[in-house]
């Protein structure tokens, strides 16, 4: 019989949030897969639970997936843990919890917090439907063009930020979705300083400015979707072939790259493709 892969919520401030069920199952399972052994050991050690720990994280994370991967095939039970919340969002264990299902292991997560959704029942904002984006990219230009491409996501979009970045990131946003956008910012979510703040995205930006919201911490952003209707889709064949009836090849093409962004001469060469299939 092979064991058991736990998937673990942990803690993401207030210690007393990880539940019994979690508590038991560290305490019952052969091996703790952790992101940071020493992080994880400090709340081992808070509980009294004594388990052997075995580091995990972004940088070794490809090379020890098969030693747990033997590990469970011999029949230990396994629980991944990451430095807090919920394995895998935004966190490392993808690998790991893939390579168990590959190889018919049993997978059982273990509920608990998450930053994501503590955030989002705190927002006020809709949550109906939202998108979780984790952290933006680091670099200005490739974060500016990430915010650019969610400007018309209907759905709330839950962003993650690091305390060095959050001043730019705020900057990013209002600059791509306008001051008036409705936005929440969490910060030190369940921690001893934690802050829950909802406004338009360029009342949180004066506020971090003028230190209301102390630039110290972590910080969970949400901002509310966009109301404008989407643009209708299109089917760039069947426009290549529409405007083919009445106008030449080369002026069918300008049009069409015109109406949707595309190459010209690669929608050139597909109207001459289609015109072949005739």
């Amino acid at each position: 019989m092979t064991g058991t892969l736990f998937v673990v919520a942990t803690p993401i401030g207030n210690l007393e949030d990880l539940s019994p069920r979690a508590r038991q199952t560290l305490e019952a399972v052969d091996l703790i897969a952790a992101e940071d052994t020493r992080h994880t050991g400090r709340l081992l050690s808070h509980f009294g639970v004594k388990t052997p720990l075995f580091a995990l994280h972004d940088h070794n994370e490809e090379k020890v997936v098969q030693t747990l991967m033997a590990e469970l095939i011999k029949g230990k039970s396994v629980a991944l843990v990451s430095d807090a919340g919920t394995p895998l969002i935004s966190d490392p264990g993808y690998r790991l919890v893939s390579g168990a299902h590959a190889n018919a292991i049993r997978v059982v997560p273990v509920a608990g917090p998450c930053a994501v959704t503590v955030a989002l029942s705190a927002a006020g904002l809709p949550t109906d439907r939202y998108c979780f984006e984790g952290f933006l990219p680091a670099k200005q230009k490739a974060r500016r063009d990430r915010i650019a491409a969610l400007v018309r996501e209907s759905r709330s979009i839950v962003i993650y930020e690091s305390v060095h970045r959050i001043r730019d990131c705020f900057a990013d946003l209002v600059a791509a979705f306008g001051d008036d956008r409705p936005a929440f910012v969490g910060r030190e979510l369940t921690k001893m300083h934690e802050q829950c703040v909802q406004a338009p995205l360029a009342g949180l930006l004066r506020q971090l400015d003028e230190g209301d919201i102390p630039a110290k911490g972590e910080f969970v952003l949400i901002v509310t979707g966009s109301d404008e209707t989407p643009a209708l889709s299109l089917d760039i064949d069947d426009l290549l072939r529409d405007l083919a009836e009445h106008l030449p090849p080369k002026t069918a093409a300008k049009i069409a790259a015109n109406a949707t962004g595309e190459s010209r001469n690669d929608l050139y060469r597909r109207l001459l493709m289609l015109a072949d299939r005739k």
